[in-house]
């Protein structure tokens, strides 16, 4: 791939007009003149700071980059600061409590949330869904429910006909046993379907619906959430079909939290973000908890927010032996 070396030129980051003069990029496609001026396009995702995709960097002319070698563009790369990586996850989670609420407005149909275990997904999600679930709650009426765990085919088509209308939103969290059941996907895809009257069929004779008065079609308007601890693009075989479907019908969102590091400084924004206030703890004894928790990062049996508040749970039992107990019932044997 050609890598292209800045001379004079800008990138708008958070609606501000950033000097990218000096910078390398990989090319996508030479100058080109649009209706906002000129541009090149270059590969964003493999400079840190930059999105994960390709961008637009305005410049007068042709002349305003240049051609540069490999060697040059490796010398430019650099590891995401602290800093930038916390950054990129907060803004990450604000964006899953924007499209939640999107999703709850009916703006946008489906959405598929991956992430690790225990790093605030469901939170996120179910914070925005309360929220507006308080504000609804004079009318009496559900206006979303979380479904967890494994769920049967005639099951999902029962779920769905309650939640049916419109304004409601169905959330399936850590479900994806139904990923791989070709009848519920073949449900959630006439579910999710982007045709603007979405009925779905049972189509063979159930005495279940029938003692729940449950129609054999109906029309669902309502609209669906996905949480995930599987990435997509990773998964193979007949289940990477399966998912492709659905990912089709649906906006997917990739919390980008994939290494350690990435957890820890998860851990420590929420955390800083006042998680441990509702423990009767020491600012000392809170700060004694993460350093276990970073300390012993690659022992634990899951580096999480759950496991930071179970220590936490351990520090109010037992002040003077905590981590004693924590090595035991958190951590793996060596």
């Amino acid at each position: 791939m050609k890598n292209v070396k800045i001379v004079e030129g800008t990138y708008k980051i958070r609606g501000k007009d950033t000097d990218v003069a000096g910078m390398v990029f990989p090319l996508v496609e030479e100058f080109k003149f649009g209706t906002g001026g000129g541009f090149v396009t270059v590969d964003g995702k493999a400079v840190a700071g930059f999105p994960d995709r390709n961008i637009k960097i305005k410049v007068e002319s042709a002349e305003s980059y240049v051609h540069v070698g490999a060697s040059e563009a490796a010398a430019q790369a650099r590891v995401e600061t602290d800093e930038e990586i916390v950054e990129r996850i907060r803004e990450r989670f604000d964006m899953l409590k924007d499209m939640t609420k999107a999703v709850k407005k009916g703006d946008v149909r489906a959405m598929i949330v991956s992430g690790p275990p225990g790093v605030g997904k469901s939170h996120g999600v179910e914070e925005v869904l309360d929220r507006y679930a308080l504000m609804e709650s004079m009318g009496g009426m559900k206006t979303h429910e979380v479904i967890k765990g494994a769920t049967s085919a005639i099951g999902l088509y029962c779920k769905l006909y309650k939640m049916a209308d419109k304004g409601k939103v169905v959330v399936f969290d850590d479900c994806d046993s139904i990923f791989a059941d070709e009848l519920s996907l073949n449900i959630l895809k006439a579910a999710l379907d982007s045709k603007k009257n979405r009925y779905i069929h049972w189509n063979t004779d159930s005495f279940k619906l029938r003692n729940e008065g449950v129609p054999d079609s109906f029309k669902f308007e309502a609209s669906a959430i996905f949480i995930t601890n599987l990435k997509f693009d990773k998964v193979k075989g007949k289940l990477r079909e399966h998912l492709e479907a659905l990912e089709s019908r649906c906006h997917y969102m990739d919390l980008t939290i994939d290494s350690d590091k990435d957890k820890m400084l998860r851990i420590k924004q929420v955390t800083a973000d006042g998680m441990l206030d509702k423990y009767t703890l020491s600012d000392d004894v809170k700060e004694e908890i993460l350093d276990f928790i970073d300390i012993n990062k690659g022992r634990l049996r899951e580096l999480s927010l759950r496991t930071v508040l179970k220590v936490a749970d351990l520090a109010v039992s037992f002040p003077d032996r905590w981590e004693s107990y924590a090595e035991n019932t958190v951590m793996r044997r060596v």
